[in-house]
């Protein structure tokens, strides 16, 4: 185990142990000198993941809120198979207690859960080396979060850019404890498992800077197991470049909103959304995300899906109009997704199978913890 090899995990100049820095550490993490900062040193982390894949355990997380679509593949899910290819220790985490965060009801979350397994595994996630498993599976993780609640204060949590969205779409409702403290919630995920590398967007940097906040915290408060080394390695961005897809209604791709297409969906079922999907009345095709975005969010999916650049695309298309672009989107989808959707829908059809997956992954997941827990009580003098 590489729980102590911190020179991939070096601590932010911005990580200052006492509040008030802290605080403005926080503020400052989406800023355009700290981004500068964060993509310039993705760039190099990215470069020495060929050269020093053994430097690195990378941890990502899903939320099983519902199924899985084209956002999510594109957004993250499309990574997970090369990281791991290139020998890189990768975690991915099934997030079923932040379901909860902010919801009266988890909904049907064990076929979710299931689901998002077999999208896990059809994505290319390989079981033997890769570790899947589930936050609820995990209970020593999950108790450092009451060490790690003494190492941030309110205003902090109201600081999050997550927390204050959710204030801001409560219209009123009083916001769950679990939500507020839904920043500290992962960074128990990233450091419990001494995750050094974590792929996130850049509006996901401030939860990243929260956790590097708190294993400084921890260090300079409780101390450590071992002189020479902390507990926590410390945390740092792969920064995604993804293109932002929209919807099929030309607002944010969401589930709530149902304006997405599942990966477990069929060819049929995907050509029926994708001929609703929102364009504009011009019938030449362009490509211009700012003033036709409806137009170029389709360019877009169907480049990703291997049809062309989205300016060729547009050029090809001329004035072949709404129902051209759609056709081709439509053929570039299916094609791209057919052998995931092939492989998915065996994996599906073999829930044993997918239990023991993440069977095997929650018992590696919980020896890891332990030993940070371990690590945890001796540092604070709790061992007894």
């Amino acid at each position: 185990m590489t729980q102590h090899d911190v020179t991939a995990g070096s601590p932010s100049p911005s990580n200052a142990a006492n509040g008030t820095d802290a605080g403005e550490a926080l503020s400052r993490s989406t800023d355009a000198a700290s981004l500068a900062r964060s993509l310039a040193r993705s760039a190099e982390i990215e470069a020495d993941l060929d050269v020093n894949p053994g430097r690195y355990r990378m941890l990502t997380g899903v939320r099983p809120t519902g199924n899985m679509h084209l956002g999510h593949y594109f957004g993250t899910m499309h990574s997970w198979q090369p990281i791991q290819d290139r020998g890189v220790d990768t975690w991915i985490l099934v997030a079923d207690y932040q379901v909860i965060t902010d919801r009266d009801g988890v909904g049907p979350i064990r076929e979710r859960v299931l689901s998002l397994m077999a999208d896990t595994l059809a994505v290319g996630v390989d079981p033997q080396r890769s570790t899947i498993f589930a936050h609820s599976a995990v209970p020593a993780a999950n108790q450092l979060m009451l060490p790690f609640l003494s190492l941030v204060t309110e205003s902090e949590l109201h600081r999050n850019p997550t927390v204050k969205a959710e204030l801001e779409a409560t219209n009123g409702r009083a916001m769950t404890g679990l939500m507020l403290t839904y920043p500290v919630h992962q960074a128990a995920d990233i450091l419990f498992c001494q995750a050094n590398l974590v792929p996130v967007g850049k509006d996901q940097l401030p939860h990243l800077e929260q956790a590097r906040m708190i294993a400084q915290r921890f260090d300079k408060r409780y101390g450590r197991a071992v002189k020479e080394h902390p507990v926590f390695r410390r945390p740092e961005a792969l920064l995604s470049q993804a293109p932002l897809l929209l919807g099929l209604d030309g607002e944010k791709m969401s589930k709530s909103r149902q304006n997405t297409i599942e990966l477990r969906m069929s060819a049929d079922e995907t050509a029926k959304l994708l001929k609703k999907a929102k364009t504009d009345s011009d019938r030449h095709i362009t490509y211009d995300p700012e003033g036709r975005p409806e137009v170029a969010n389709l360019l877009t999916l169907a480049s990703l899906c291997g049809a062309g650049e989205p300016q060729a695309l547009a050029e090809q298309i001329g004035d072949g109009g709404a129902g051209t672009l759609k056709r081709i989107t439509t053929e570039a989808v299916n094609e791209f997704f057919a052998p995931i959707r092939a492989r998915r829908a065996e994996l599906a059809a073999n829930e044993d199978y997918l239990l023991k997956v993440l069977a095997a992954g929650n018992a590696k997941a919980n020896e890891v913890a332990e030993q940070t827990l371990d690590a945890v009580r001796a540092a604070m003098h709790m061992n007894y």
